[in-house]
C-alpha cells in the first residue's frame, strides 16, 4: 500500500482501516451514542449490533454466538484465557513454544514465576515448526492437567502450527488448548466445529479493522470467572462499556475478509513469491529464516542479510526511503533487543532480520521499488 508517496510492508504489524468498515462504524461514533446496558432507545439501537456482530463472528468460524466475547486486543484475550486456564480449569502446567508472541511469553513466564505453574517450552524443528513428537511427550509425562498456548501462525516468521493434530493431543491427554490466532484471523478458514479449540484469540486490526477491539471464542463447554470484574457487560464476562463502533468495525472486516479470502489469499502469496524470487536474484546473500516459504502464512516474509555496516542501518534507511518494513515483532521494533523468534531458531550474531508482510493493498511495483532500493543500500 503507497500512502503519498510511502511504502507499506508491515501489515503483521497492523493493517490500514478499509474505507467499508469505517463507514460501518460512522454511525456509532457520531448521532447512535447510547449506552447500550440502558434501556431507552438510545440503548436499544447500540444493543443490537453488537449481537448482531456476535453472531456474524460466530457464524464465520462456525461457533456459537454464546461463546464470543467482545475485548480490547488479542493481548487481553490471550491473557484471559491463559490465567484463567489456571484459576478455574485446574490447569498446574503449561507447555508453550519459545518463538510465541510476548502476550503468551511474559504471561505464562509471570504465572511461573509465581510459582502457580510450571512451565515447560516445546522444542523446535530446525525450520522453525514445533516438534509435536516432544509436545506429546510433555503432555504424556505430565502429572497435572497441562494447558497448551501455541499460535496458529508465528507473527514474524509466518510458520503455520498443524492445529488439528495439536488439538488431537490435548484432547488424548485432556489438556486445554488455547490458540493464539492473531495473525490467522481473516486470512485462512478456521472452522471450530470440526478442529476442538478450548480458546482462540483475535485482534480486528490485522484484517483491515478497527485498533483496539479484538474478540475471546471460549468453547462452550469451559467455564471460567471473568477476568475483567464490574458491570454484567459480554453476560458477566468481561465488565466494561462496551466499544461499539470498534466491534461493529471488528465484525464489518471480518465479513470483508472472509467473504473475499480465496481471491485475495492467491493474490497476496503471489506478491509474496514474486518477492522472494526477486530477492535471491538481486541479494544472492540473502536467506530465509524459519520455514517462511514452506509451510507458512502467505501474508509474511522474512528475511536475513549478512550483518554490515549498511544492513544493520537497514530499517532507518529503507525508512529514509519511504518503505516501512519490520525487523521482527512491532511490539518489540523500538527496543534494541533483537528477535526472540529469530535467536530461538538462528542464534547467529552475524545476520540481520527483516520482515515483509503484504496485505491486498501492496502491488508488484511497490516490491520492485523496495527489492531495488534495498540492493541499492546495500
Amino acid at each position: 500500500m503507497t500512502s503519498g508517496n510511502r511504502i507499506y510492508l508491515d501489515n503483521a504489524a497492523t493493517t490500514p482501516l478499509s474505507k467499508e468498515v469505517l463507514e460501518a462504524m460512522m454511525p456509532y461514533l457520531t448521532e447512535k451514542f447510547g449506552n447500550p446496558s440502558s434501556i431507552y432507545s438510545y440503548g436499544r439501537e447500540t444493543r443490537l449490533p453488537i449481537e448482531n456482530a456476535r453472531k456474524q463472528v460466530a457464524k464465520i468460524i462456525h461457533a456459537h454466538p454464546g461463546e464470543i466475547f467482545f475485548t480490547s486486543c488479542g493481548t487481553e484475550s490471550s491473557n484471559t484465557a491463559i490465567q484463567e486456564s489456571i484459576v478455574n480449569l485446574n490447569c498446574k502446567h503449561i507447555i508453550t513454544s519459545p518463538i510465541e508472541h510476548h502476550a503468551t511469553l511474559y504471561t505464562t513466564e509471570y504465572l511461573a514465576k509465581m510459582g502457580k505453574v510450571t512451565l515447560d517450552f516445546v522444542k523446535l524443528l530446525p525450520n522453525g515448526h514445533v516438534d509435536l513428537e516432544d509436545l506429546e511427550k510433555l503432555l504424556a509425562e505430565s502429572k497435572e492437567r497441562s494447558l497448551v498456548s501455541l499460535m496458529h501462525a508465528n507473527n514474524e516468521i509466518g510458520n503455520l502450527l498443524d492445529v488439528d493434530r495439536v488439538s488431537a493431543l490435548c484432547q488424548k491427554y485432556d489438556a486445554i488448548f488455547h490458540c493464539d490466532t492473531v495473525q490467522t484471523m481473516g486470512h485462512l478458514k478456521l472452522d471450530v466445529s470440526k478442529t476442538h479449540f478450548d480458546f482462540i484469540t483475535c485482534s480486528a486490526h490485522k484484517f483491515h479493522g478497527p485498533k483496539g477491539v479484538g474478540f475471546l471464542y471460549i468453547n462452550e463447554n469451559i467455564k471460567i470467572d471473568p477476568f475483567i470484574h464490574g458491570g454484567s457487560q459480554e453476560r458477566n464476562m468481561r465488565a466494561g462499556t462496551e466499544n461499539i463502533y470498534g466491534i461493529v468495525g471488528l465484525a464489518k472486516a471480518l465479513e470483508i475478509a472472509d467473504a473475499a479470502l480465496e481471491e485475495e489469499s492467491t493474490y497476496i502469496q503471489d506478491l509474496k513469491s514474486y518477492m522472494a524470487e526477486e530477492l535471491k536474484k538481486a541479494i544472492p546473500s540473502v536467506n530465509f529464516n524459519g520455514d517462511t516459504l514452506g509451510n507458512s502464512l502467505y501474508t509474511v516474509l522474512s528475511i536475513s542479510l549478512p550483518k554490515t555496516e549498511k544492513s544493520e542501518m537497514m530499517l532507518f534507511n529503507l525508512d529514509i526511503h519511504n518503505i516501512c518494513v519490520s525487523g521482527g515483532s512491532a511490539c518489540t521494533s523500538g527496543a534494541d533487543q533483537g528477535s526472540h523468534v529469530i535467536r530461538a531458531i538462528n542464534n547467529d550474531p552475524n545476520i540481520v532480520p527483516l520482515r515483509f508482510s503484504f496485505s491486498k493493498y501492496n502491488t508488484k511495483e511497490e516490491i520492485d521499488t523496495v527489492v531495488k532500493t534495498l540492493k541499492t543500500l546495500l
